[in-house]
């Protein structure tokens, strides 16, 4: 029986040290996902510094434009200042003085009308220039405009629009010092989050030492375990030798080895022999039926205590599925959430004045139900302690901006499409991808939603450093692409060559030409 005991307390030594290895193994498991998740935040982090990288390279180009061409418009204020100091009219005959009299009231119409088609022609330009959102375009545009009032206009009107055209560089060199502050504030942002780059991976360091430290720990236990685990096996071998013996014997009063322990041989086999005699009498009566109760005893013990283990590991389990569940629900809804967020900007900038959003659909008490609210949580569990179940996400839009949305079975092609291009916009914005290829997306969309869709791509493609690969017999998608290549097929064979962007206008003009 002590030995049987022993056996036991080491049986439940090795289930505590199975358990402790256990919550080593989700211990471990855990931190692995800290990590894996921090390698996401630094992948994140080197692609938004990229981003910034780039954004500081254009900015600095800018920059050095507009500095060379206010360098440009100063040295032709120099110039047109020493035409000012020349006097024209003392040069001029009397004849050529009355002409001059007699035309300055044509000249003083001539100007107003001058003034008001440049006005005229400034809005237009700056309209121009706002869609083209180029500022060194801007300012040489602005130089043309000084040299022709300087060429144009007398000594007095010139020396106004002079003054006027300084107060105009002043403000563009006032633009320049924001530019440049910008550009500081900018190269801050990029030390602060090189600096927070350099304290993860510092971080990352520090959980890798943590990490090859559990692992030597858990070598060592898996060493001590297997130790454990053959004197344990050589325990149970002896346990069953000695049970295999107290079988023989059968059962045995408590204070049998005391008792016998001072008689000679030869009174033990007389009193064997009487006991023997004894027990013919009851030669009809089991004789193993003590040692199978307590046998059956100690397997019933043996099962009520393998059962409270199964029980409290089946409860663990139940405990596991839930937070595991729960921890499922969570990411569906921060995913579905970002999803939605970027889902509804986006189609804002393709549809304007439209909107549309989109609303998880559920499984709640056996129907069918969608969730319209807008919440940052998780929802609780029901009554189960089980997670509500998604089945799906419905789109609702609305292209006009007023009146009730609209489901997708409502749309036309085209609307259908742009939805589509929306969803697909909205998902890059949450998890990029390194390339996407577009065969012919603009195919039923009309021109403001393919002009839209264009923009789109281009300002993604700059922003998160993706690549869109497309295929397209429309303009829109032609006018902002990187680099163009056609496609021509003679003689049953393809072949594709580089292009420019006038090569494929005028072959995409010609194609519609022809179909039409």
């Amino acid at each position: 029986m002590s030995t049987s005991r022993a056996a036991s307390n080491k049986d439940q030594e090795i289930t505590k040290i199975v358990s402790e290895q256990q919550k080593f193994d989700a211990k471990r498991n855990h931190q692995r996902s800290e990590i894996e998740q921090l390698k996401q935040d630094i992948s994140n982090a080197t692609k938004e510094k990229l981003a910034y990288s780039k954004s500081l390279e254009n900015k600095k180009k800018l920059l050095g434009n507009v500095g060379n061409q206010i360098h440009q418009i100063r040295v032709g204020i120099t110039m047109k200042q020493d035409e000012m100091g020349t006097d024209l009219i003392d040069q001029l005959t009397p004849k050529e003085r009355e002409m001059l009299s007699r035309l300055n009231p044509e000249i003083t119409e001539s100007k107003e009308d001058l003034i008001a088609c440049k006005r005229k022609r400034i809005e237009i330009e700056t309209r121009k220039g706002e869609l083209e959102t180029n500022l060194s375009t801007n300012l040489v545009r602005r130089q043309k405009e000084l040299e022709a009032i300087l060429h144009s206009a007398e000594s007095e009107a010139l020396s106004m629009e002079l003054n006027h055209k300084k107060k105009e560089l002043e403000h563009a060199t006032e633009s320049i010092d924001n530019v440049t502050m910008l550009l500081q504030r900018t190269v801050g942002d990029l030390e602060s989050k090189s600096k927070k780059l350099r304290d993860i991976r510092s971080s990352i360091d520090e959980l890798k030492a943590v990490e090859d430290k559990y692992e030597r720990t858990l070598q060592d236990e898996n060493k001590e375990l297997e130790q454990l685990l053959n004197k344990r096996n050589i325990l149970l071998a002896k346990q069953e030798d000695c049970m295999k013996k107290i079988r023989d014997l059968g059962s045995l009063p408590s204070d049998a080895f005391e008792k016998y322990k001072r008689k000679s041989i030869k009174e033990l086999h007389k009193m064997l022999h009487k006991c023997n005699e004894d027990l013919k009498r009851f030669s009809h009566v089991n004789k193993k039926a003590l040692d199978q109760y307590i046998n059956f005893t100690e397997q019933r013990e043996e099962l009520q205590k393998r059962q409270a283990e199964l029980d409290a590991g089946d409860e663990k389990i139940k405990e596991l599925i839930t937070a595991l569940d729960q921890r499922k629900d969570e990411s569906i809804e921060r995913t579905f959430k970002g999803v939605a967020k970027n889902f509804r900007e986006a189609f804002s900038e393709l549809v304007q004045g439209g909107h549309g959003y989109l609303v998880m659909m559920k499984k709640k008490d056996g129907e069918l139900g969608d969730d319209d609210q807008e919440e940052d949580g998780p929802r609780d569990a029901d009554a189960e302690g089980r997670i509500e179940k998604y089945i799906g996400v419905k789109v609702k839009v609305s292209f006009t901006g007023h009146g009730e949305t609209q489901s997708m079975k409502q749309l036309s092609g085209g609307q259908k499409t742009v939805v589509a291009l929306t969803l697909i916009f909205a998902i890059q914005r949450c998890d990029p991808a390194p390339f996407y290829l577009f065969d012919e997306i603009d195919a039923a969309l009309d021109p403001q939603y393919r002009t839209a869709v264009g923009n789109m791509i281009r300002r993604q493609a700059d922003e998160a450093n993706t690549q869109f690969i497309t295929t397209t017999f429309r303009p829109e998608l032609v006018k902002v692409a990187d680099k163009i290549y056609g496609v021509t097929h003679k003689n049953r064979v393809s072949s594709v060559s580089v292009i420019d962007q006038d090569e494929a206008l005028a072959f995409i003009e010609h194609d519609q030409t022809h179909n039409e």
